[in-house]
């Protein structure tokens, strides 16, 4: 199976949504203007970057990636990372890797210093991570807004 990394297009915006389903099952589906309109200021802005991992022509997985400007560290970026799935039927197939690799190779096409990601609380997850080289060495914490059901 030949898999071709790419930033994500308008007409992938479909294929991302049915991942990010399967990632967030319990999220009711976007309606499409609003879909459209996060789409387009996504699409605009600097530095983010959506990857997908195209499968001879289907959509496999994606990762939603920020450079971030910051003024340690000599003024070298971080590169941020939400929303990593590999779709079902892509998975165990080394999608997700292949993913990952294009994601450590944007970090370092953008001179960060760091590529970090928030992982599910999942023992595979956690050992997938750590086996494409990323290192657990700091506790997370999250604030979720008071209207976010996760609260």
């Amino acid at each position: 199976m030949k898999i071709i990394m790419r930033p994500a297009a308008g007409a992938d915006l479909s294929f991302v949504l049915a991942l990010y389903g399967e990632l967030n099952p319990d999220d009711a589906p976007l309606p499409q203007e609003k879909a459209d309109a996060v789409w387009a200021a996504i699409s605009h802005q600097q530095g983010r970057t959506v990857l997908v991992a195209d499968a001879e022509g289907a959509v496999a997985g994606s990762a939603d990636c920020l450079v971030l400007p910051n003024l340690t560290r000599g003024g070298r970026a971080i590169l941020f990372v939400e929303n990593v799935v590999v779709a079902k039927a892509f998975q165990r197939r080394g999608v997700g890797r292949r993913l990952m690799e294009a994601v450590v190779q944007l970090g370092e096409s953008a001179d960060c210093y760091k590529v970090q990601l928030l992982a599910a609380d999942d023992e595979y997850v956690h050992r997938f991570y750590e086996s494409c080289g990323f290192l657990a060495r700091a506790e997370g914490f999250r604030r979720y807004g008071r209207h976010d059901p996760m609260v």
